[in-house]
């Protein structure tokens, strides 16, 4: 009489997979909620030099954080102006910021909290070179 095969699974298996799995999520999830609202060692923008003199910020990087007030402007060849409300120490400060047309593909809403990384240009105009969703 012919014997038949082992039906079993081995628990060693069993563990094994359940392990790589495990293994896989917490690695996933960890990659995931790292990103980045810091934009690396850029300065945070100091909202008190700006109202001195926005101009004496042009061609210098900063980053500044907070909710989106309103959108002020759209075009499809220049982008977007939004009005950006910073919390500040002395109260909510608002500043404007250009949004350029590569940053077409994100959905930037009002209420919503965001960190820019701003370049000034010429007449301390902050203009968006990297946009993150907090």
């Amino acid at each position: 009489m012919a014997r038949r095969a082992s039906s079993r699974i081995n628990p060693g298996l069993i563990l094994g997979v359940a392990a790589t799995i495990a293994v896989a999520i917490f690695a996933g999830k960890s990659l995931v909620g790292k990103q980045s609202a810091s934009f690396g060692d850029l300065p945070k923008l100091r909202m008190d030099e700006l109202l001195e003199n926005g101009n004496q910020l042009r061609g210098n990087e900063y980053v500044v954080q907070g909710q989106i007030d309103e959108k002020l402007q759209w075009t499809p060849d220049h982008g977007q102006l939004v009005s950006l409300k910073v919390e500040t120490s002395s109260g909510d400060q608002f500043i404007g910021i250009e949004i350029p047309p590569e940053f077409d593909n994100l959905n930037i809403d009002t209420k919503q909290n965001y960190s820019f990384r701003v370049r000034f240009k010429q007449g301390g105009v902050a203009v968006a070179t990297g946009v993150n969703r907090l």
